[in-house]
């Protein structure tokens, strides 16, 4: 929710008094979302803190072909270069600087627990209907933080693809839930890094060809066992509970990928 304050209005009412004289003009605090994250300085490479894990974490999906964007709190040029992305693919002056109009598009974006607005936890935790986020590798709260992750990535995506809906068919799996529906025993379901992908307006070789620039270290698709009618994303690269996975593999053979 964006807001004005009466501080603002109490200064453009005294300014329009004849005569008036102020000494001080109090800058309005920075716009935030209820129940979020507010970044209270602008940002930009040789930063550093939770702010700039926190701007990281929503510009992930922005990364370049064949790239990630490490969520480390350090604003290096990697960092810088997917804030250009974003920028850019939003209208805004794309110099990689993090500030009000970034974080302004950043607050309409997200909603108050801090997904994006065309995601949520609910979605990604089908866990073939048991849910809550148990029964996987790792911990509750370890897991929902991989989802979040992965939702702004899927963000990315979907704004790529004209801002036409995805669907998630699976996101977190339990162990439980990913053998009743199959799944490889080292899924990157287990970790909330996963998503399996439909649409109506895009196609599943777009969808997986667009996927290869916003993030995701793991696509399979068309022309992959099992993937005639959905596209798998993953970010595996990040999983640091699984260094089996720690690197990128695409195959959609039907879609060139």
């Amino acid at each position: 929710m964006r807001v004005h304050t009466l501080k603002r209005i109490a200064v453009a009412f005294a300014l329009a008094l004849p005569g008036a004289a102020i000494a001080t003009v109090v800058a309005a605090p920075p716009a935030h979302a209820d129940g979020c994250y507010t970044w209270n300085r602008t940002l930009a490479q040789g930063r550093s803190g939770e702010d700039v894990r926190q701007l990281q974490i929503r510009v992930a999906g922005w990364a370049a072909y064949r790239n990630i964007v490490r969520v480390d709190g350090r604003y290096g040029s990697e960092t810088a270069a997917a804030v250009r992305r974003f920028q850019s693919a939003y209208g805004l002056r794309a110099d990689g600087t993090a500030g009000p109009q970034t974080f302004a598009k950043l607050y309409e974006l997200q909603d108050n627990d801090c997904t994006p607005k065309h995601f949520s936890y609910t979605e990604l935790d089908n866990g073939c209907g048991i849910g809550g986020w148990t029964g996987g590798p790792l911990s509750a709260s370890a897991t929902r933080t991989n989802a979040l992750r992965l939702m702004w990535k899927l963000e990315a995506l979907r704004h790529s693809l004209g801002d036409q809906p995805l669907h998630v068919n699976s996101g977190f799996r339990s162990f439980t839930c990913n053998r009743r529906v199959g799944g490889a025993s080292d899924s990157q379901h287990l970790y909330g890094n996963a998503a399996d992908l439909t649409s109506r307006t895009s196609s599943l070789c777009r969808i997986a060809r667009e996927a290869r620039s916003h993030g995701f270290s793991g696509i399979f698709g068309p022309g992959y066992p099992g993937h005639s009618n959905q596209v798998h994303v993953d970010a595996r690269r990040e999983n640091n509970a699984d260094k089996s996975a720690n690197t990128t593999t695409w195959s959609a053979a039907r879609c060139g990928v």
